[in-house]
C-alpha cells in the first residue's frame, strides 16, 4: 500500500479540491491531509460546529481558501464554486448527529437533502469538475437489527431525521448522476460514500462516546455511557478520509470506479459501545490517568442497536483496506488529547499521525 500513497501524494500536488463542511472534525484532517499532499484546497462551511474546534487548532485557514458559507444557500455556494473552478469535489457538510435531528428535524433535511441537490446543481453548471463524493453515513440503510454487514444494494431507508435525510441524499446523488451524467452527456465521476463511526483526535461533538470520554477525563469526571451494548464500526479517521482521496483520484481518469462503497472496520473492530469505553479507560489508566465508565440511559431517541457494513466492494475495486486497529486508533487519540492537554503543538501531531498512516 506504500506505492498507492506516495501515488496518490503525487496525484493531488496541484489539484482544485473544494471541500463542503471543511470546518468540522473529518473535513479539518481531510482539509490538513491535503495541505500536506500540495493540494490547492478551498473549503467552504459554516463557523467550526464545536467550540473549541479542531479546524481552529489545526492552522488549516492560512494554508486554504476557507470561506463561511451555508450549502443551503444556493447563489453563495454558486459563487465560491465558480471561483474556485474545481477538478474535484468532497461534499462533507452535514447535521451529523441523531439526537439534533430530533430536535431540529427541518433543518436536518434542508441540509443534508437540499444541501446536497445545491452542491450537485453547483457540479452540474461547472465545466471544471472530473469527480465527486457525496459523504453520507453507514446510517443510511433500513436497519433489520442482523448480524451480518450492510451491502452497497440493501435497501436504504433511515429511521430518524439524521439517518433518513442521508438516504434521501444517496437518492438525490443517484438522480442527479443518471440525469445529467449519463450516456451522451457531460462526464463527471460521481460517488457516494457510506463510513462507519469516525473516531480521532480534535473530535469536540456532543453525543458521540469518544468525545465523552474524552470531556470526562479532563475534567476528572465519571464516563456516561447511555447504550453499552449498542454496537457500531468504529474507525480511526484517517481511514474514510484515506478512503475518499483514493476513490477521487481513481474515478477522476477512470469514470468506471463511480457507484457507492462503504467505508468501515475490518470484523475485529466492530465493538460494543461499553467495548471501546473499556479500551479507553484502560490504556488511559495505563498512561498513569484515572477513568472509569457507568451506564446512565436517559430514555433518549430511538438509535440502532446493531449496525456493521460489509466492505468487501471497496478492498475489491478501488484496492482500499483498513490499516489502523481499534486499539491503535485509541493510542493515537490519547496522543492527540496529551498534546492539547498540554497546550501543545497539534498540526505538528495531526502531520505525524497523517504521515505515519499514509506510509503504512
Amino acid at each position: 500500500m506504500k506505492e498507492i500513497s506516495l501515488s496518490l501524494k503525487e496525484f493531488y500536488k496541484g489539484k482544485k479540491v473544494f471541500i463542503t463542511g471543511h470546518t468540522g472534525f473529518k473535513g479539518s484532517w481531510m482539509c490538513r491531509t491535503l495541505i500536506l499532499m500540495g493540494a490547492e484546497v478551498t473549503g467552504y462551511s459554516l463557523e467550526p460546529p464545536t467550540e473549541p474546534a479542531l479546524f481552529d487548532m489545526a492552522d488549516i485557514k492560512g494554508h486554504i481558501d476557507s470561506i463561511t458559507g451555508d450549502i443551503r444557500d444556493l447563489a453563495s455556494l454558486k459563487k465560491a464554486f465558480d471561483r474556485a473552478k474545481p477538478e474535484i469535489v468532497i461534499h462533507m457538510a452535514a447535521q451529523p448527529i441523531v439526537r439534533t435531528s430530533y430536535e431540529e428535524p427541518v433543518m436536518t433535511y434542508e441540509t443534508n437533502v437540499m444541501g446536497t441537490v445545491n452542491v450537485l446543481e453547483c457540479v452540474r453548471l461547472s465545466d471544471s469538475v472530473k469527480s465527486v463524493i457525496n459523504v453520507t453515513t453507514d446510517k443510511v440503510y433500513k436497519n433489520n437489527e442482523w448480524e451480518w454487514g450492510y451491502r452497497e444494494t440493501d435497501e436504504l431507508c433511515g429511521y430518524d431525521p439524521y439517518s433518513n435525510s442521508k438516504s434521501c441524499s444517496e437518492l438525490v446523488t443517484d438522480s442527479y448522476r443518471n440525469s445529467f451524467f449519463g450516456p451522451g452527456q457531460r462526464t463527471c465521476a460521481i460517488s457516494t460514500m457510506r463510513a462507519g463511526n469516525v473516531i480521532g483526535g480534535g473530535d469536540f461533538a456532543k453525543d458521540r462516546i469518544i468525545p465523552d470520554c474524552v470531556r470526562a477525563v479532563l475534567s476528572g469526571n465519571e464516563i456516561i455511557v447511555r447504550n453499552p451494548d449498542s454496537i457500531r464500526p468504529y474507525q480511526f479517521v484517517m481511514e474514510p478520509v484515506y478512503a475518499y482521496l483514493l476513490l477521487a483520484a481513481k474515478q477522476y481518469d477512470d469514470i468506471s470506479f463511480a457507484g457507492s462503497y462503504n467505508v468501515g472496520p475490518d470484523e475485529v473492530d466492530i465493538l460494543t459501545t461499553g467495548d471501546i469505553t473499556d479500551m479507553f479507560c484502560n490504556k488511559w489508566n495505563k498512561a498513569g490517568g484515572r477513568a472509569s465508565w457507568k451506564n446512565v440511559s436517559d430514555m433518549g431517541p430511538h438509535e440502532a442497536g446493531f449496525l456493521k457494513l460489509d466492505t468487501s466492494k471497496i478492498k475489491t475495486k478501488i484496492g482500499w483496506k483498513s490499516r489502523t486497529g481499534i486499539g491503535d486508533a485509541i493510542d493515537r487519540i490519547i496522543e492527540w488529547v496529551n498534546v492539547y492537554n498540554a497546550h501543545g503543538d497539534i498540526p505538528s501531531c495531526m502531520n505525524r499521525q497523517i504521515e505515519e498512516y499514509l506510509d503504512d
